[in-house]
């Protein structure tokens, strides 16, 4: 197996005036290292796109991950869907990309703007084959990936951002395709991917989006690991244990806790160097240990990432916003939501004195409760996840 990943990110912003959107992103995972994505775009806007988009998206992802055809998906749909009467149609416009072990993606794609492929930060012409069912031209390609490719799927929205406003003819795909290498960082996630697009589409259209838009962006990433490790094991005798295994995992290296970073500077034989500045006084200052990547406070420090996460995946912060502060929460913020793509926590259930003051709003159950919450957002921002309790 490669020592790759598929990294997906995507965002919409709805028409001007509606309170659902009309496009819908839906994902299906077939194993650890394969998924279907689908962009569905539905007819018109309001509730009855949004119903269509759907709708569309499930069928299609649910068939595709199922390994049926195409053909079988759209006339699936035909029959399901109801028929538009203005249009006369009875489905949305979608694009199906299929990641299968990592290493080979197929795109399918029905009247939406073709997906954008940049390779080695360059625009890449990928193959793509024509057929008709149903009456409708459908495109379909097939390739082989490599480290860093990234694919950028939208809705039409994206293509007409600015008519009328500050582009007389829209924003057309190839001057997207300029706006992306242009703006192109390898160390970009899909999420500040699809982020960075659909913000600049946001902007032509002056903050009043004239369609419902889209943004879906999927990265071939390698494999990074981040280990953190919080609190002492409930058992002293487990201590050896615990700490082995953190630092025998590969990759980076947080430590929170004071007692934990005391432990962890045993165990390496390097001394805790405390850092004096307080970035935000509102976030105990990080300290620093030869041999860890990042060392900071346990609980205060932890909630503070946990408001992140809330912010990041409601798209109230960007990676660029946390990438400005020099904090510890801010700095293990950045390592688990844009660096890492595999997250291992090693929590430790020793009950610590200075929580048990009742002057304090920490206690166990909060440790506890706190690292679950933190793990069920990273999960949703598609982060493998695992938690070892000691």
């Amino acid at each position: 197996m490669n020592n790759l990943c598929t990294d997906i990110g995507f965002k919409s912003v709805n028409k001007k005036g509606e309170q659902l959107c009309g496009d819908h992103i839906e994902i299906v995972e077939q194993n650890e290292n394969s998924l279907v994505l689908v962009l569905a775009d539905g007819l018109g806007s309001g509730v009855k796109a949004c119903i269509l988009s759907t709708l569309t998206s499930k069928i299609i992802s649910t068939m595709i991950a199922n390994n049926l055809g195409v053909e079988e998906c759209v006339s699936t749909i035909a029959a399901t869907l109801p028929v538009c009467e203005k249009r006369g149609v009875a489905y949305s416009t979608f694009t199906i990309i299929r990641i299968t072990n990592n290493s080979e993606a197929e795109i399918i794609q029905y009247d939406n703007p073709h997906v954008i492929m940049l390779r080695g930060g360059e625009n890449f012409e990928y193959p793509r084959t024509s057929m008709e069912i149903g009456g409708k031209t459908i495109y379909k390609s097939k390739l082989q990936l490599e480290k860093n490719d990234v694919f950028i799927a939208m809705s039409d929205g994206a293509i007409y951002a600015g008519v009328g406003k500050t582009l007389n003819f829209g924003w057309q795909r190839d001057s997207i395709i300029d706006f992306m290498v242009g703006n192109y960082d390898k160390k970009m996630s899909a999420k500040g991917i699809s982020q960075l697009l659909l913000d600049e589409c946001n902007d032509l259209y002056g903050g009043e989006p004239g369609d419902d838009t889209t943004v879906a962006a999927v990265k071939i990433r390698q494999r990074i690991p981040v280990s953190l490790m919080i609190g002492p094991p409930s058992n002293p005798q487990d201590l050896k244990k615990m700490q082995t295994l953190f630092f025998a995992k590969e990759g980076k290296h947080i430590v929170c806790g004071g007692t934990t970073s005391k432990l962890a500077s045993e165990y390496l034989g390097k001394p805790v160097v405390p850092c004096l500045d307080y970035f935000d006084p509102d976030i105990p200052p990080i300290a620093k240990i030869e041999g860890i990547d990042l060392v900071t406070e346990g609980v205060v420090t932890m909630t503070k990432v946990l408001e992140y996460a809330d912010s990041y995946l409601n798209g109230s912060i960007s990676i660029s916003d946390l990438s400005m502060k020099k904090d510890g929460a801010s700095r293990i913020a950045q390592m688990l939501f844009e660096e890492a793509t595999d997250i291992s926590f090693y929590v430790g259930r020793a009950v610590n004195p200075a929580h048990q003051n009742p002057a304090l709003p920490i206690n166990f159950n909060v440790k506890m409760q706190l690292i679950d919450e933190v793990s069920k957002k990273l999960k949703a921002m598609g982060k493998n996840i695992s938690v070892s309790y000691f």
